[in-house]
């Protein structure tokens, strides 16, 4: 794979500009080739990462010591720049910063092609790329925070000695300056108002003349307003060339299963199968079932039918929970001979899909349960559908009505619209789950409709519940990325005559997405 840049060359290294510091804009895209294999690898750990963030972000406050900590343990374990360092041109020569920061900044470029396709997805990109940023820059030491201000043209002049000794008051008065800093003590950069409006609206700067005054540790808050522009005008450009981009047959299935993928604990394993009978389903669904799948639930138990979408999301939720093929051949002609489907209609046109669903028919891939990301993201329910995400394609009015008929208090009902319509469709659930369950904090990140199953069993079972053995293997993405798919190490940049081997192995790869 080859990224192409329309940038001049210069005469100075290309690499030892683009990672003289462990942060940047990301404006110039990689100059150089690399493998499907490191493509692939790049992709998925920065898409971890990213996943991370926003975790951190909603269970601690951000820039705390906990949150902190955590970040850097996480771009540590991922291998990704996580310590700025003094002499920052020494430490980039060495072979392992160096690898840290090319993989930091292709692993960007390759998430940019695959978020950039629908406004929910990129905006969810910029969101977590603009956290991140915020955590690296807050973590430079104040020259290379100015070296990076003027290698990004941000040519902000700090405020004089004479003018701050003659602003000394305003500047004290209206700036949150660190404890034991006085104002002679620190550098204010002096910064056209309409930079820096949000500082203005909130107070937090002096005002004169059209320009503010903003001291040293607040100056990211400039920062991060150019990196969010950059970074949208970026990706509405690169939407543009996507179809050049996916007339490659190699990388077209992995962009598009990227926005989608899922990177958290395996509920395909069936090592609790038997664990669920049939009797226990509607006991089950009204106190366990995260509210997609109780809602398909209550349709087929009503209209004795589902629609395909309906099948695979709530099938593969059952089976994920541990109801074996037979248990399930046995669930679903019940209820749809119950409604118009004779016996014999079902058997030739609807036991083919379940048994295929678990690895007996077609190409006997075992396909994994559907995560929130594919369920919110992908094939989005039409008229007479029941699957889908509730809090994401629901009507907010028919949603505050299903909510009071589930008791849910008015308070609860009011702290999950108002996530609704933030578009935090997986906080809301987890509000839902906290409030069914009668807790303060979950104590957990939900990004899967079984995750909700297992964490409410053993809520409710005091620690005694049908959860996954911890010893649990990992995930298809990890072993891949741990030994690189076959395709991507036997395949070169011009192996056509291998495609249908790896494209089954990147829809294996990506199957539970």
């Amino acid at each position: 794979m080859q990224f192409i840049s329309r940038r001049k060359k210069f005469n100075t290294n290309p690499q030892a500009e683009l990672y003289g510091l462990p942060l940047q804009f990301y404006g110039q895209p990689p100059l150089e080739n690399i493998s499907l294999n490191e493509f692939e690898t790049f992709a998925v750990e920065r898409l971890k990462l990213l996943k991370t963030t926003e975790n951190l972000g909603v269970s601690y406050v951000k820039q705390s010591d906990q949150y902190t900590n955590k970040m850097e343990s996480e771009l540590r374990n991922l291998n990704f720049p996580y310590r700025s360092d003094a002499d920052d041109r020494k430490v980039v020569q060495g072979p392992t910063e160096y690898e840290k920061r090319r993989k930091d900044h292709i692993s960007h470029f390759i998430l940019r092609l695959a978020y950039c396709q629908t406004e929910d997805l990129r905006r969810w990109f910029i969101q977590q790329e603009v956290d991140l940023f915020r955590h690296r820059f807050n973590d430079l030491q104040a020259p290379q925070k100015l070296e990076f201000l003027h290698r990004n043209n941000l040519q902000y002049d700090t405020t004089s000695v004479e003018e701050k000794t003659a602003l000394k008051r305003e500047l004290l008065n209206s700036s949150n300056t660190v404890s034991g800093i006085t104002v002679e003590g620190q550098d204010f950069y002096k910064v056209p108002f309409q930079d820096a409006l949000d500082l203005v609206r909130t107070r937090k700067v002096y005002l004169k003349a059209g320009y503010v005054y903003i001291p040293h540790q607040d100056i990211v808050t400039i920062v991060l307003n150019d990196f969010r522009t950059r970074l949208s005008k970026a990706l509405a450009l690169t939407a543009r060339s996507l179809p050049a981009v996916h007339s490659d047959e190699r990388l077209q299935p992995l962009l598009n299963h990227l926005s989608h993928a899922y990177v958290g604990q395996d509920y395909s394993i069936q090592k609790n199968v038997g664990k669920i009978s049939l009797e226990q389903i509607d006991s089950l669904s009204g106190k366990s079932y995260p509210l997609c799948m109780r809602q398909l639930h209550q349709a087929l138990r009503e209209n004795h039918h589902l629609r395909h979408g309906g099948r695979m999301q709530y099938g593969l939720f059952l089976k994920g929970i541990g109801l074996s093929l037979e248990q399930a051949l046995q669930f679903w002609r019940s209820e749809f001979v119950r409604g118009k489907v004779d016996a014999d209609k079902f058997d030739k046109a609807y036991a083919y899909s379940i048994r295929h669903m678990f690895g007996k028919e077609g190409k006997r891939t075992d396909y994994t349960p559907y995560s929130c990301m594919k369920v919110i993201l992908s094939n989005a329910p039409s008229q007479g559908d029941h699957h889908g995400c509730p809090f994401r394609h629901s009507d907010p009015e028919l949603m505050k009505q299903k909510l009071q008929f589930y008791k849910v208090s008015p308070s609860g009902i009011s702290q999950i619209l108002e996530l609704v319509k933030g578009m935090h469709y997986q906080l809301a659930c987890q509000k839902y789950f906290e409030l069914t369950h009668n807790i303060e904090d979950s104590n957990f990140s939900l990004s899967h409709p079984n995750q909700y199953f297992v964490e409410s069993q053993r809520i409710l079972g005091g620690g005694k519940d049908i959860k996954r053995e911890t010893d649990t293997p990992k995930r298809p993405q990890e072993n891949s990325v741990a030994k690189g798919s076959t395709a991507a190490r036997e395949t070169s940049a011009n192996a056509s005559q291998d495609l249908p081997e790896m494209q089954e192995d990147l829809d294996s790869f990506f199957q539970d997405a």
